[in-house]
């Protein structure tokens, strides 16, 4: 398994609302997720600065990284837009992060 970490950016008046978002999933955005690869996915919220931290385990990245085509994630980004800063495609932006440590 590969271990991916990301940050991503809220709106700090957006913090409730992102929070109920992904208490409510869409069935087939969590199963577009399953289906690209993603394991053991979670979210961390930072409220002193909106940015969050995302950590998921994915077989392949570059599998993983194909539901960025899939028109449900679009649809997601569009419905996550209004809560956090994003990119022209309405992705939102993220900063990869480089792992430097891991203990078993």
């Amino acid at each position: 398994m590969k271990r991916i970490g990301q940050v991503m950016y809220l709106y700090k008046d957006a913090y409730d609302e992102y929070e109920k978002r992904h208490a409510e999933l869409w069935p087939e955005m969590k199963e577009a997720l399953k289906e690209h690869g993603a394991n053991n996915y979670s979210i961390y919220l930072n409220k002193e600065t909106g940015q969050t931290f995302a950590y998921l385990e994915v077989p392949d990245v570059e599998a993983y990284n194909k539901i960025a085509e899939t028109d449900i994630c679009k649809k997601w980004w569009k419905y996550m837009k209004p809560l956090m800063e994003t990119n022209e495609d309405d992705s939102p932006v993220a900063t990869d992060l480089k792992e430097v440590f891991h203990l078993d």
